[in-house]
């Protein structure tokens, strides 16, 4: 995972696993949005590599950096919006959401286009709710 911040409060990430990827550099540049305090949205037009499996340091990494920055992500994160133009793909992304959510504590948000992400993206900022924008 990789994160382009350059736009913010609109940070685009990246799902790509490159070999010997620096996850502690993509724990760094999360904290850094974390630590602007101000409210942003993730994007996302790579989903995960549905073969890609973290090993159990990864896991373990990953709750644990949870547990130390849950108010944070709860407050900060508005949401993450993943653009999959395939409809079969956006439902199975919605089943998974309720799953994500608990977990991470943002809403994951379907988009079809890179539009329709941008558009939902700036209504959560300006306080509307996301399932008044999602598809």
């Amino acid at each position: 995972m990789s994160m382009n911040s350059s736009n913010f409060p609109f940070v685009w990430m990246s799902f790509s696993h490159e070999p010997g990827h620096d996850h502690e550099k993509d724990f760094a540049a999360f904290e850094a949005n974390l630590k602007r305090g101000e409210p942003f949205v993730l994007l996302t037009d790579t989903p995960p590599a549905e073969d890609h499996a973290h090993s159990p340091e990864e896991k373990r990494r990953t709750a644990f950096w949870m547990r130390e920055h849950k108010a944070e992500l709860r407050t900060l994160v508005q949401a993450m919006i993943m653009v999959e133009p395939s409809q079969a793909k956006r439902l199975g992304i919605k089943a998974f959401a309720v799953l994500f959510a608990k977990f991470w504590g943002y809403p994951l948000i379907p988009a079809s286009s890179h539009e329709e992400a941008m558009e939902i993206a700036e209504g959560l900022l300006s306080g509307q709710s996301p399932s008044s924008s999602a598809s």
